[in-house]
């Protein structure tokens, strides 16, 4: 995730630090993801109405806040860099996406997070997906794209803040077990990184995301909702 920051802009609440040097070098800023990420929520429309209330969490450089379109968009990020890449119009929150106290009962309908849950303990997950379930209004939807460890198992711990092993066949049961109801398990979604020249050929991610055949996909979609409570 990544784009140019802009200084100052969006509401923010805290302040901190996910890992000293991670913005740098796992996470560097990269224009190129900006298009890529407008192309993913072009697709993702489907599922993320123009009238909902949307919460990214580890949303870092803010590619999907700043680019989805919704009634409101809160990204939300341990890390501060989150408060200078929001684009204005995004509330820009600091704080343990774990811990969504911040936020009642039902106040989104969407909350997205790409590519976080592999960096929490089992645990801190199960958290993450309860506050995630008890802050969407009923029939919200919960949006996660995640790398599949089966499909690119030798690369998954490259990242070396990884600490949790997920497939699309684990995490939809995970999600079954606490409550959520799965819509759609997407095994093969994107590649397993854009920290490559890949990233440079955005005209190229709509033809990937409608394709059947996904060379290289190594990260995964699985939609779910949220029963009432």
């Amino acid at each position: 995730m990544s784009g140019t920051p802009a200084e100052g802009s969006g509401d923010h609440v805290g302040d901190g630090v996910y890992r000293a040097g991670y913005f740098e070098t796992r996470l560097a800023a990269d224009p190129n993801r900006q298009v890529v990420w407008r192309h993913i929520c072009d697709y993702l429309r489907r599922w993320i109405p123009a009238d909902a209330d949307v919460l990214e969490l580890g949303a870092g450089w803010c590619d999907f806040a700043n680019a989805v379109t919704a009634r409101s968009v809160t990204a939300m990020d341990i890390d501060a860099t989150v408060v200078k890449a929001a684009r204005p119009g995004v509330r820009a929150v600091v704080g343990d996406c774990t811990d969504l106290s911040k936020f009642a009962d039902g106040s989104f309908d969407c909350v997205l997070a790409s590519n976080l849950l592999e960096h929490l303990g089992r645990s801190d997950a199960d958290r993450l997906l309860e506050e995630a379930r008890r802050v969407l209004r009923p029939g919200g939807r919960l949006l996660l794209i995640q790398p599949n460890f089966r499909l690119n198992p030798h690369e998954y711990f490259d990242d070396y803040t990884h600490v949790t092993i997920y497939t699309d066949r684990s995490l939809t049961d995970l999600l079954s077990s606490l409550g959520w109801h799965v819509e759609h398990t997407f095994a093969r979604f994107l590649p397993l990184s854009m920290k490559s020249r890949g990233s440079r050929l955005s005209f190229l991610v709509p033809w990937y995301l409608r394709s059947p055949v996904k060379p290289l996909a190594g990260q995964m979609l699985i939609v779910a909702s949220s029963p009432p409570r």
